[in-house]
């Protein structure tokens, strides 16, 4: 069992950073999959990006070159570096944990959420 709560949303400008967090529980977190989705009004859940179990990320085109996810193992905590921010970035964005280490990307595979948090990136 994972419990995962994000933190550092906000509100911000475009252009600007941030930082999303992502703390998780349990002594397997090094063994998951971690993935970023986001959800904004009126849209349907979206993957952002995410973190193999092993090491390696991959990113929606939309992110791609903006975002960048790490993981501290020590913390049992996942981060999503957001740089050069838009407003359609907007949206409530969640963390998820895959017991697989190789998920596809979709939400569908994977077990874990967090309770989101909200960025919402102004003009």
């Amino acid at each position: 069992q994972v419990q995962l709560v994000e933190s550092g949303g906000g509100l911000v400008q475009t252009g600007d950073s941030l930082r999303l967090s992502c703390a998780a529980s349990g002594r397997t977190f090094r063994t998951y999959a971690m993935g970023w989705f986001r959800q904004a009004p009126g849209k349907e859940r979206e993957f952002v990006g995410i973190m193999w179990s092993d090491g390696p990320t991959y990113y929606a085109d939309s992110v791609t070159g903006r975002f960048t996810i790490s993981r501290d193992n020590a913390k049992n905590t996942v981060y999503l570096q957001m740089n050069s921010l838009k407003p359609e970035d907007t949206a409530v964005y969640y963390c998820a944990a895959s017991s697989s280490p190789h998920p596809t990307l979709t939400q569908y595979a994977f077990e874990y959420w967090g309770q989101g948090t909200q960025v919402t990136v102004s003009s």
